[in-house]
């Protein structure tokens, strides 16, 4: 499928990157709220940007595997309000606020017992402990951070993404002032390094969840939905679809994050330098994602609309629009990661600090890696948004168990450790993982998209 001008031109990709740019924006703006804590640590101290770069790795995977609940509520809800059934809408999302708040039950001693699961995991005492520290305090941020996610779908759902981004945008400011103030000490307030951090973290996902809620109170036109009525009121046909999807999308996400959660604990293997110049990489790596992130959200929901009103050219046109799109967004990315590799990585670091300069070398290595799997990261999440949509969640869970736990992270071991390579073997790992699920997701997207009759 090739570029051409009037294709471009066409209704077909604004449409997409009307719904695209605010979860693009909204996404970005959420993980500058991680890129604010590692740049902030980073002039505090390499060990307390080592011991965050660990705590915020734990609390992504228990968030993110989380986060599946949201997920499937969006081809589902998407799916109800494209047959205009209003009432489904309101139950599915009612169910998956049910479901994330369990979960958050569930969750919350992984954070609580932070340090021993560190130390087991064969990191620094001295790392270990200021990431526990963290993490239970950061623990309270995970139930608004989890509700935000179900919310999302609500509004996707209505093809009304501007709020998601303000919302995420007001958290992430906020989530700046209080890093500045608790992190160092500013404008009167106490000095707590760590902590600082992840007290600005709970404050940020507060924020951000209040502002939906005030927005679902405030907007006439959500009023038809009745979201914020009878909010304890089953409904276990509804509870039990969205767990029914929801659920491979969790163990997706399982095998992804604890793939690169992996990657952190052997780096951390390696030394701290390594530890902190991977975090460094890994959160930029991260916020580029973002970008791929949103044009897989909206992938999910526009084929979920099609799908739903039974349009299968709309499928088809949805699908070949955010595939292009990502494209093109890869080829910026790669450009700027390279060119800016240094500058990038120098901005997290105080040039006074001791080990900045050996952190500054292996992080510039690392970044050609990152960029060189740009392409693989990119394709493997919006092709997955595209299944998503189709209402294929199962066949994926296989295929991400399979790329990232029995390919990508013995590849990382072997070539890190057995060989010897550090660092570059483990990322060389995840570059491998990715790429051979990018390649079977599209595979399958393929089958299911020929086989589709609607």
């Amino acid at each position: 499928m090739l570029f051409s001008a009037n294709a471009w031109r066409g209704s077909r990709y604004r449409k997409s990157l009307f719904l695209a740019l605010p979860l693009i924006g909204s996404n970005l703006a959420q993980s500058i709220k991680h890129l604010t804590d590692t740049v902030m640590m980073g002039w505090y101290g390499v060990t307390e940007l080592a011991a965050v770069v660990l705590a915020a790795s734990l609390w992504s995977i228990v968030f993110i595997v989380g986060a599946g609940i949201g997920m499937a509520v969006v081809p589902l809800a998407a799916g109800a309000q494209g047959r205009a059934q209003t009432w489904q809408v309101r139950r599915l999302v009612r169910m998956g606020c049910w479901l994330s708040l369990c979960y958050c039950m569930v969750a919350f001693p992984l954070f609580i017992f932070g340090e021993p699961i560190f130390l087991q995991l064969r990191q620094e005492p001295e790392v270990a402990f200021l990431a526990g520290s963290y993490l239970k305090i950061a623990v309270w941020a995970l139930v608004p951070a989890l509700v935000v996610m179900t919310l999302k779908a609500f509004f996707l759902a209505l093809v009304r993404p501007q709020i998601i981004l303000w919302s995420t945008i007001s958290g992430a400011i906020l989530n700046v002032f209080v890093n500045y103030a608790l992190i160092f000490g500013n404008w009167g307030a106490p000095e707590l390094g760590v902590s600082g951090a992840a007290i600005a973290t709970v404050f940020s996902h507060t924020f951000s969840l209040v502002v939906m809620l005030l927005y679902i109170a405030m907007v006439r036109s959500f009023r038809t939905y009745r979201l914020l009525s009878n909010v304890w009121r089953p409904h276990w046909s509804s509870l039990k679809e969205v767990l029914f999807l929801g659920a491979p999308i969790s163990i997706t996400l399982i095998a992804e994050t604890t793939l690169f959660g992996c990657s952190a604990v052997l780096m951390g293997w390696i030394d701290t330098a390594t530890l902190a110049a991977h975090g460094i990489v890994i959160e930029i790596a991260a916020f580029v994602f973002m970008i791929y992130l949103g044009l897989a959200n909206a992938a999910t929901t526009e084929v979920s609309l099609a799908v739903g009103q039974a349009d299968l050219k709309e499928v088809r046109a949805a699908a070949r629009a955010v595939q292009h799109l990502t494209l093109a967004t890869v080829a910026l990315v790669v450009i700027v990661l390279i060119a800016f590799s240094s500058t990038l990585i120098s901005a997290f670091l105080d040039a006074d600090a001791g080990d900045a300069a050996e952190v500054l070398r292996i992080g510039v290595t690392l970044m050609y890696f990152c960029a060189f799997f740009q392409l693989a990261d990119a394709m493997q999440v919006v092709v997955l948004g595209l299944l998503r949509g189709l209402g294929d969640t199962r066949g994926p869970m296989i295929i991400a168990a399979f790329s990232y736990s029995l390919v990508g992270l013995p590849i990382s071991y072997f070539l890190g450790f057995t060989l010897g390579l550090g660092g570059p073997g483990v990322w060389t790992g995840l570059i491998v993982g990715l790429g051979l699920a990018a390649v079977l997701f599209s595979w399958r997207f393929r089958k299911r998209l020929a086989a589709l009759s609607l």
